[in-house]
C-alpha cells in the first residue's frame, strides 16, 4: 500500500470511528426509555393479566428436531422482563461511558418484546419458529436494498431510487420468469433493470451534476408510473403467459436444517435468501478489507485527496452506482419470483425506503444494515401473527409498525448518524 492510500486508510478509519459516537446524552435519553418500557411491562404485561393466564410457544417444526413446546405464565415472565428493562435502563442513565450502551439498551428491548410477545400469545399458541422464519423472509429484500444504498453512498452517491430498482427489478423478473419459465433469466433480467437504473441516476448524477434526491425521487416516481402502466396494458391481458411465474423453492441444507429453532429459519430458505446474506459478507470485505474498498471509502470521504493519489472519482462512482442498481432489481426479483408469484402494482410498498433506513440505522456498514433489515423484517411477521392472535390492537396500528420504526430512525431516535463526508457532495474533475 502506496504512502498516499495509507493516509486515505486512516483517514477513512477516522470517519468510521466518528461516525460510532454516541453522545451521553443519548445514552440517557435510552435510559430513560427502557425505564418506561420497564414500567408499561410491570402494568400492562404483568398486572393487567389474570394470574393463571399462561402462553405457549411452539420451538420445532419438520424437518428439525423436535422440541417440546415451551409453556410459560405470563405474568412471571412478564414481572421479570419489566425488572431486566427497567434495570437495564437505570443501567444507562448512571454509567459514564457510551461505549456498549447500544447493546445494553437493545438487551433491554428484547426482554420487553418477550413480555410482549407472551402477553399477546396468553391462552393461545404462538408458533415462534414460523415467525422468526417469517422475518427472515420480510427482511431479505431490505437486505439487498440496505446493501445497494451502501455501495451507492459509500462512493459518495446518494440513492434514492431503490425504490424504483425495487419496482423495475419486480416488473422485469415477473415477466421474464413468466415468459420464458425459467426462473434464473428472471434473476438477471431483474438486475439488469436495476442496472439501467442505476446507470440512468448515475449518469444525470455525475455528468450533469443534477441533485442526486430529485433524480433519485424522479426515477421512483417513473419507475412507479411505468410499471403501472405496463401491468394494466401488458401483464393484465394476458395475466396466465406473463404474470404467473413460479417461484423458486426453499431449499433445506443437509443436516443443518435439522438444528432446532435455528434449522428452519436459517437453512430452509429460498436463494435469495442465501444470496442476500453471501451478498452481505462479499460486500463487508470487499469494502473493508480489500484495496478495492479502500479506494471506495477514499471517494466517499475525501475525492480530491482520493484524485491526487490516482484514483479516477467518478469512474469508481459510475462503477458503484451501477453495481448498486444491479442488487436493487435483484431484490425487486424477490418480491415476484423469490415468493409471490406475480406482480401487482406498486407492490413494494415503500420497502425502498424502508431499506433506506435501514442503511442509516447499520451506519453505512453491511452488518449494522443487516441488524435493522432484521427489526424491520421482525415488525412485519409479528404484525401478520398478531392480527391472527387477535389481540385487541387494531390491525392498520399493526401496519404501521415498520414504518414507525423507519421514521424513528429518520428522525434521530437512534443517536447522532455521520454519512459518508462527500455523500451527495457533487464532483468535478479538475
Amino acid at each position: 500500500m502506496s504512502a498516499g492510500e495509507r493516509a486515505l486508510s486512516d483517514a477513512a478509519e477516522a470517519a468510521a470511528v466518528d461516525a460510532r459516537l454516541v453522545s451521553l446524552g443519548r445514552v440517557r435519553g435510552m435510559g430513560v426509555f427502557l425505564v418506561l418500557l420497564g414500567v408499561v411491562t410491570l402494568m400492562a404485561f404483568a398486572l393487567g393479566v389474570t394470574g393463571g393466564a399462561r402462553a405457549t410457544f411452539l420451538l420445532s417444526t419438520p424437518p428439525s428436531i423436535d422440541l417440546s413446546p415451551l409453556v410459560m405464565s405470563v405474568r412471571p415472565v412478564a414481572i421479570a422482563c419489566a425488572l431486566v428493562c427497567g434495570g437495564l435502563g437505570i443501567v444507562l442513565l448512571v454509567r459514564l461511558r457510551t461505549q456498549g450502551s447500544y447493546l445494553i439498551f437493545s438487551a433491554g428491548f428484547c426482554a420487553f418484546l418477550w413480555a410482549f410477545l407472551a402477553w399477546a400469545a396468553r391462552g393461545n399458541t404462538l408458533n415462534f419458529v414460523q415467525m422468526l422464519a417469517e422475518t427472515m423472509v420480510a427482511a431479505t429484500p431490505l437486505v439487498y436494498g440496505s446493501l445497494s444504498g451502501i455501495l451507492c453512498e459509500r462512493s459518495g452517491v446518494v440513492n434514492i431510487a431503490i425504490e424504483g430498482q425495487f419496482l423495475a427489478g419486480a416488473f422485469l423478473g415477473a415477466m421474464i420468469g413468466s415468459a420464458t419459465g425459467n426462473l434464473w433469466l428472471g434473476v438477471v433480467s431483474g438486475a439488469v433493470a436495476g442496472a439501467l437504473f442505476g446507470a440512468l441516476l448515475a449518469f444525470l448524477a455525475l455528468r450533469y451534476g443534477a441533485d442526486q434526491i430529485i433524480v433519485g425521487v424522479v426515477i421512483v416516481a417513473f419507475c412507479t408510473g411505468l410499471t403501472n402502466f405496463l401491468t394494466a396494458q401488458v401483464l393484465t391481458p394476458d395475466q396466465t403467459t406473463l404474470n404467473s411465474p413460479s417461484t423458486f423453492s426453499p431449499f433445506a441444507v443437509p443436516l443443518l436444517d435439522k438444528i432446532p429453532i435455528a434449522g428452519p429459519v436459517l437453512f430452509d430458505q429460498n436463494v435469495f435468501f442465501y444470496g442476500a446474506f453471501a451478498l452481505l459478507v462479499l460486500v463487508h470485505v470487499t469494502l473493508f478489507h480489500t484495496r478495492w474498498g479502500l479506494r471506495v471509502r477514499a471517494v466517499g470521504e475525501h475525492p480530491r485527496a482520493a484524485q491526487s493519489v490516482g484514483i479516477h472519482v467518478l469512474s469508481v462512482r459510475y462503477r458503484n452506482v451501477i453495481l448498486g442498481g444491479v442488487v436493487a432489481g435483484i431484490g425487486g426479483a424477490s418480491f415476484t419470483i423469490g415468493s409471490i408469484g406475480e406482480f401487482s402494482a406498486q407492490m413494494t410498498a415503500g420497502l425502498g425506503y424502508v431499506a433506506l433506513a435501514a442503511m442509516i440505522f447499520g451506519r453505512w456498514r453491511p452488518f449494522g444494515a443487516l441488524g435493522a433489515a432484521l427489526l424491520f423484517g421482525f415488525a412485519v411477521s409479528l404484525q401478520s401473527f398478531l392480527a391472527v392472535l387477535s389481540v385487541g390492537i387494531p390491525s392498520p396500528f399493526l401496519s404501521m409498525a415498520p414504518y414507525v420504526i423507519t421514521i424513528a430512525v429518520v428522525s434521530g431516535l437512534v443517536g447522532r448518524v455521520r454519512p459518508p463526508a462527500a455523500d451527495g457532495v457533487p464532483y468535478s474533475l479538475e
